[in-house]
């Protein structure tokens, strides 16, 4: 039998660590080649990570919740033919020697505290949550108290520094109240919030999402960083609905894809920004990033309520059909959370549909370090002046806002509303008998 080492894999140039969210194997479990092992995150995105062999699952190196570098092993699978291993066995048994020297030391350290590893309900408290139950004065009792994310509910590093960061209180109910809570606790699922009642028995306090905190601090930091203004525009986008309605089934059987409006709309902006390259930009101090790529990202929502943005890449390189099938796959995957962490990075511009949820208009936040964002409002059928040769009448038109917000340190109004109104003509100028 062999060994082979399964390492946290390289998720893009810029994700150095992530945190293991659930094992979806256990050790002693048969493992198939590419079956998914475990569910991990990253700060942008969740993810899994597949077997490479097939074999039995041997150990799991880190356990829910842990922070892993890319590289490191996380788990052993054994294996029919020669060992995989690569690391010298000298190495290994230096390394066993230190985690066994850790641990003892650990564990002696804690021997005199009060907190037990298992404690008479049965809970077990890993030698770290009781190391900082120790250093921060935690009781027993109240680790008791502490209703874990763990496995099992087991308390785990984030639990109790959560605990120690609420000024105790929040996670700091009766054993009675605490048992009933455990009892209503479904197994954690990154997207969903954790809910616990309130102290005063009526209203509910809601957890973020790990994907909700991020978001929170990413548009409190926009709106710090850059000066937020916006302009505003009508379009007349009859004609595409025209051409979309004549075209959609023929562009389905032929394709095998549905044509909405949303590529019509990118492939709008990729060339807009192709027009106007200095609203593809970034700053970083004072000085100003002009990107030659073109990646255009595309606000999703998930089924949470939250938004992830995929990115489109070298957008103004694709045709009609191309960026239709690079948006529904991009959506598509969003949605049921199937995206790498190399999608959604790298991002120059970014375009959010807010018509999506019915609103007209939007005033969208910057996603930094990019210096702009564009938010496509409801199309919607209202009365217009129509303008003919023959004179002016009332017609019946479909028509949408669009909403451009700008960081005004380096783009003006001249070129914000230039932008847009470029974007507004390419529209209003579609072809209804134009081919796909």
């Amino acid at each position: 039998m062999a060994k082979f080492e399964v390492k946290l894999p390289k998720m893009g140039e810029s994700v150095a660590e992530a945190t293991i969210i659930t094992w979806l194997k256990n050790v002693g479990d048969t493992v198939e080649l590419d079956e998914t092992l475990v569910e991990i995150a990253t700060d942008k995105v969740d993810s899994e990570v597949p077997s490479e062999v097939e074999g039995t699952l041997l150990e799991i190196k880190f356990e829910t919740d842990a922070v892993v570098k890319v590289g490191e092993t996380i788990a052993v699978i054994e294996t029919s033919g020669e060992d995989l291993t690569t690391e010298p066995e000298e190495e290994i048994i230096n390394s066993i020697e230190e985690v066994i020297t850790f641990e003892k030391n650990t564990d002696e350290a804690i021997e005199n505290n009060s907190i037990e590893k298992v404690s008479a309900s049965g809970k077990f408290y890993s030698p770290l949550v009781r190391n900082i139950a120790e250093t921060e004065g935690v009781s027993m009792e109240e680790l008791e108290a502490i209703v874990g994310t763990g496995k099992d509910h087991r308390v785990t590093k984030n639990d109790i520094l959560a605990y120690i960061e609420n000024g105790r209180v929040d996670a700091k109910p009766t054993f009675e109240k605490a048992k009933t809570i455990e009892n209503e606790v479904v197994k954690p699922i990154s997207t969903t919030p954790k809910v616990t009642v309130s102290v005063n028995g009526e209203d509910e306090i809601i957890e973020m999402t790990r994907m909700g905190k991020l978001i929170a601090n990413h548009m409190v930091a926009s709106v710090q960083t850059s000066a937020h203004v916006q302009s505003f525009i009508e379009v007349d986008v009859t004609n595409i609905v025209t051409w979309r309605n004549k075209v959609k089934d023929q562009f389905l059987a032929r394709e095998g894809e549905k044509i909405t409006y949303t590529p019509i709309f990118m492939q709008a902006v990729a060339k807009a920004i192709r027009d106007f390259p200095m609203i593809n930009i970034s700053v970083d101090g004072d000085k100003i990033i002009k990107r030659k790529a073109i990646n255009l990202g595309m606000a999703a929502a998930l089924a949470d309520g939250n938004l992830i943005v995929p990115v489109i890449k070298n957008a103004d390189q694709l045709n009609l059909v191309g960026m239709t099938k690079a948006v529904n796959d991009l959506a598509n995957r969003a949605r049921k959370g199937q995206l790498q962490p190399d999608e959604i990075q790298g991002g120059t511009y970014t375009v959010t549909n807010v018509g999506s949820f019915g609103s007209v208009f939007g005033t969208p936040i910057i996603n930094q370090p990019q210096v702009a964002i564009l938010a496509l409002g409801a199309v919607r059928k209202v009365p217009a002046v129509i303008e003919t040769p023959e004179g002016d009448f009332i017609g019946i038109r479909h028509k949408m806002f669009i909403s451009h917000s700008y960081d005004h340190r380096v783009v003006n109004g001249a070129l914000g509303g230039m932008f847009i109104k470029s974007i507004k003509e390419d529209l209003e100028a579609w072809d209804v008998n134009a081919s796909f």
